[in-house]
């Protein structure tokens, strides 16, 4: 497995946690609170969410089928970006799993000159 399919996953898994907080603050002003001016930001940050999280699902996946992740547990990693702050918590933690895989490939690949 090469580091760059880690770092993309974690890019984007953050990327959609900070999109879905964003978007629940955006959403309890405009519904809970009744605040004038959250249509707009909900409107732009909830698209961006939805596309993102569709990336997220793509290179969450990738990854998780790289590391021979149980399928519970790739549907796990993958409903992360649904939940606020979760994709935090789960990439920490997938993070740390994917680490020693990526070493030891390192390790296995021969040094080219």
């Amino acid at each position: 497995m090469k580091k760059s399919v880690l770092t993309r996953y974690r890019v984007l898994a953050h990327v959609t946690a900070v999109l879905l907080v964003l978007l629940t603050v955006g959403v309890i002003g405009k519904r809970v609170l009744g605040m004038d001016g959250f249509d707009g930001f909900v409107s732009v940050v909830g698209i961006a969410h939805g596309w993102l999280y569709v990336l997220y699902l793509v290179f969450a996946f990738d990854l998780g089928s790289k590391m021979k992740m149980p399928v519970g547990r790739q549907l796990w990693v993958l409903l992360a970006g649904t939940v606020p702050t979760a994709a935090f918590f789960v990439e920490r933690r997938v993070t740390r799993e994917a680490e020693p895989l990526i070493a030891k490939n390192a390790d296995t690949t021969p040094a080219t000159a």
